[in-house]
């Protein structure tokens, strides 16, 4: 892909190298929100949004002691070679040179999306709505997955979401057209990649054994095209705890489980680049802060890097996630009188699923999973989601002394036979194991795994919907939803039946001549 004219032509031609700070109005975030971390501004026609750059001076000041006569004040000419060196080192910390091995890998993103924007009133309902064009920022780095001899751009799914153009600035200033590779709304993990050669990659670390208190330092890159000034932001702190579980509260974010909390500022337009800790190696990926303000105070949270590289190897060779299926449903347990609940409990098992041919049953309570407590079903989503297929799971149930191991299998969805419909529709046949997976109230019918975006739009269905019926003919399997509507003829009125989060519509709609 070749460079964006669109980006090319919003550079500041008047701006130079140097420190800068940007000041970006009208947030608009809600109190006590999760927010994703991307810079975000709106453009019609020429542009309405503009970035406020102002050059920043440092000045250090050194306070003497007052109470010791000026002679006694010792001076030291720092143009000497022992006072210099020695200054030197002093400067080049751990931390200075943990993000001097990772920042040439960290790489900024920007995002042209079209929005459909309604006035409202007689406008819409004689002009329709209007479209116009936003822009984001947010951050990446630059990985090469072990086995493979390609580097990709690992970043946010959000920060990419809705993307129709994409525009990766590398720290050295070269900017490239990136294609999406793949991305995962449920992690929030994205890929790219870009037609580059001699990139730098970033050291992967792990983020087992993190310890609570250990250094952490967020590097982001969010505005290298904006400021013409190419080199990433560094900010540093504490990793302050493990395995947290962020909830939505009522803005579009999803849940976030098994987070990494830090201190270290995340601030907008940070979101994709790495967190590091203190030998240079990437620990994981930073994704949203818990803010007030919409600014960065004291809670930022990353995704752990060993989960978004399974996630990215998934997406580089597959172009989805294979997640991992055990077939078993847990419920939260009854509290007691303390408030507290200790394990979840088993409320269905698929049959002939790995927990069903571990001899789980429901009522059973789980009180722990891979050496984790469970205190809540989310608790147990997390660890699943850290598990890939032939992964053993070892559950704790209680009034049982040895744990109950299985083999986590691939979801049904992921290893059923797919059948394209005239390159616009893909269903799969629904089993048994479908059905406990996806929890469908119909005991057949064809699911729909991908669609076109036009004809999602003209027939409002869905990824996720069950084709249950086509006129007359009822649909059993994805074979015979194919040749239902592959048989159509032109012209005719289409009555179609599904399901849809368990309740059942009708859509009807003609075939073209």
């Amino acid at each position: 892909m070749t460079k964006d004219s669109t980006f090319r032509q919003s550079r500041p031609a008047t701006q130079r190298r140097g420190t800068a700070a940007i000041s970006v109005a009208a947030l608009g975030l809600a109190a006590a929100a999760i927010t994703g971390c991307s810079g975000e501004s709106t453009q019609n026609g020429v542009g309405e949004a503009q970035a406020r750059v102002a050059d920043v001076g440092y000045a250090e000041l050194a306070t003497p002691n007052l109470s010791a006569p000026a002679a006694d004040i010792p001076l030291q000419d720092p143009s000497a070679t022992g006072a210099s060196e020695s200054l030197g080192q002093s400067r080049s910390t751990a931390l200075v040179r943990a993000a001097d091995r990772v920042a040439p890998a960290v790489v900024s993103v920007g995002i042209l999306r079209q929005q459909q924007v309604r006035q409202g009133g007689y406008w819409d309902m004689f002009m329709g709505p209007s479209t116009r064009r936003t822009t984001g920022f947010g951050s990446g780095f630059i990985i090469r997955p072990p086995g493979y001899d390609e580097a990709y751009v690992l970043t946010n799914e959000h920060v990419v979401r809705g993307a129709q153009q994409i525009l990766v600035t590398l720290s050295d200033g070269r900017d490239y057209g990136a294609d999406l590779v793949g991305a995962d709304g449920l992690t929030d993990v994205a890929v790219l990649r870009i037609d580059a050669e001699d990139l730098p990659v970033a050291p992967l670390g792990t983020s087992r054994g993190l310890l609570i208190g250990e250094w952490s330092i967020a590097i982001g890159n969010p505005f290298a095209y904006l400021l013409s000034n190419s080199e990433p932001t560094v900010t540093a702190g504490v990793v302050s705890a493990v395995g947290r579980h962020i909830i939505p509260s009522g803005q579009d974010q999803g849940f976030y489980l098994g987070m990494i909390q830090t201190d270290a500022s995340i601030n907008p337009g940070n979101s994709g680049g790495p967190l590091v800790n203190a030998l240079g190696e990437v620990i994981g990926v930073n994704t949203s802060i818990f803010s007030r303000s919409g600014g960065s105070e004291g809670l930022g949270f990353a995704i752990p890097i060993d989960r978004a590289l399974r996630v990215a190897e998934d997406l580089i060779q597959f172009g989805e996630v294979r997640r991992a299926w055990t077939g078993v449903d847990v419920e939260a347990v009854v509290a007691d009188t303390w408030g507290r609940t200790r394990g979840v409990q088993v409320s269905s098992v698929a049959p002939g699923s790995p927990a069903d041919q571990a001899g789980l049953s429901p009522g059973d309570r789980l009180v722990g999973a891979n050496g984790n407590r469970l205190g809540s079903p989310i608790d147990f989503e997390a660890v699943l989601l850290d598990a890939k297929a032939g992964d053993e799971v070892d559950l704790a149930v209680q009034g049982r002394r040895d744990p109950v191991r299985l083999v986590a299998e691939a979801l049904p969805t992921s290893r059923a036979e797919r059948i394209e419909i005239l390159r616009d529709l893909e269903v799969i046949s629904v089993t048994p194991e479908i059905r406990a997976e996806r929890d469908i109230r119909a005991e057949a019918g064809a699911l729909i795994t991908g669609i076109s975006a036009s004809l999602s739009r003209s027939l409002s269905l869905a990824r996720g919907d069950v084709i249950l019926q086509i006129n007359n003919t009822p649909v059993t399997t994805a074979e015979e939803a194919a040749r239902a509507l592959r048989q159509l003829p032109g012209g005719v009125r289409v009555r179609l039946y599904f399901e849809r989060n368990g309740n059942w519509y009708i859509k009807e709609f003609s075939t073209r001549r």
